[in-house]
């Protein structure tokens, strides 16, 4: 059986939670399938580095802009690149104009299926009225929408206005063997443990909507000596560093960049902590998980889903700076016996119900499906 032609859209391609699912789901398809990547930010290919060796992709040339105003004839270029792909996946608003060009020219082309993750700084406090509208009329020439989330599930469903047919909610699921391995530790460069520090991480992209200045100043305010790892890239890089030096923390903070295969390194934080304005389903949660480690989140998305029942209390009431800084400081004040503990128990429930294995054979028997080639990616 030939391999299969995919074609992505994404608005960036840079190494964050949707873009790693992505990677992970070529790495598993193998010699079954090759990729084209079409990245709207031209420099955001970052994410290539982590498609594992032999796996057959390239990077879009000549294809036409995914952002501008609307226009059929906008819309009916993007169709022609499209239609040379057996299958075209779009991800989140920046690829929704390739939706909009399959609803454009009817029943000619490829099958799409579309990807929403979450939303950026422009829509976290609230959907926009014309993009919802645009995504009810564009997603009718979807096979499939996916979501990873109950709350997205909800949206979908009732502001976009779509059948329950056409939704699937898959859980984004990680390899949790790969994070029992303790890691080495000189895995983050510039970083090696001091005695008597907590070390908080996080993995995340440099965005706005990932709020991490609030995120220096809670671990700023802790009582317990603490340092912060920051591990990612992004256009708010200079903002963290500025919120350090005024906070006083430039020595307590390590910002190595994006680092690849995060099992080689979660391992050696004490606890994985979020900020971020807008969630959903996010996989450094599942990777703190799996490494044994407590969680310290707001209450967005479906995190309180996510952890451990006794994990609950550091997430329900950490809705902002202050108590974001309340629930690193009581953990980080427990006893290291506690903290494993409760890491422990996070660890469990991402080995049970997280695993990526279901959420592979969900996403293979999904795409195989939208081309009538059952079995066609495994």
């Amino acid at each position: 059986m030939p391999a299969v032609h995919i074609l992505h859209l994404h608005s960036s391609f840079s190494l964050g939670g949707k873009e790693a699912r992505a990677v992970r789901l070529m790495n598993a398809f193998g010699e079954r399938a090759r990729h084209t990547i079409v990245s709207s930010m031209p420099d955001q290919y970052g994410a290539c580095d982590a498609i594992a060796p032999g796996i057959s992709y390239e990077l879009a040339q000549a294809a036409p802009p995914l952002t501008g105003r609307p226009s059929v004839k906008r819309y009916e270029e993007i169709a022609r690149f499209m239609r040379r792909f057996d299958l075209v996946l779009t991800y989140n608003w920046g690829g929704i104009d390739g939706v909009m060009a399959r609803r454009v020219v009817g029943s000619k082309g490829p099958p799409v299926v579309h990807h929403e993750d979450g939303f950026n700084e422009d829509e976290a406090d609230g959907l926009k009225p014309q993009r919802n509208l645009y995504r009810r009329i564009a997603l009718g020439a979807a096979y499939a929408l996916v979501v990873p989330s109950k709350t997205l599930e909800t949206i979908a469903r009732k502001t976009w206005k779509q059948p329950e047919t056409r939704v699937h909610r898959i859980a984004n699921g990680i390899a949790t063997a790969r994070y029992a391995v303790a890691p080495a530790p000189n895995a983050i460069p510039g970083f090696r443990r001091k005695p008597g520090e907590i070390v908080i991480g996080t993995l995340a992209g440099l965005r706005a909507v990932k709020n991490l200045p609030l995120l220096v100043r809670a671990v700023g305010g802790m009582a317990s000596r603490a340092r912060l790892v920051v591990v990612g890239e992004g256009p708010e890089r200079q903002a963290i560093l500025d919120t350090a030096e005024a906070m006083g923390l430039a020595d307590q903070l390590v910002m190595p960049g994006f680092l690849p295969e995060p099992h080689r390194y979660v391992g050696l934080f004490d606890i994985m902590a979020l900020s971020s304005r807008s969630e959903q389903f996010p996989i450094s949660i599942l990777e703190g998980m799996a490494a044994g480690l407590p969680i310290v989140a707001p209450p967005v998305g479906d995190i309180l889903d996510m952890v451990a029942p006794s994990n609950l209390p550091y997430i329900q009431h950490a809705s902002d700076e202050v108590r974001i800084r309340d629930a690193l400081q009581s953990i980080a004040g427990a006893d290291a016996a506690a903290r494993i503990w409760l890491g422990e128990q996070n660890r469990v429930k991402a080995v049970a119900e997280y695993d990526e294995a279901v959420m592979i054979a969900r996403y293979a028997a999904l795409y195989s499906g939208a081309m009538g080639r059952p079995g066609a990616l495994g």
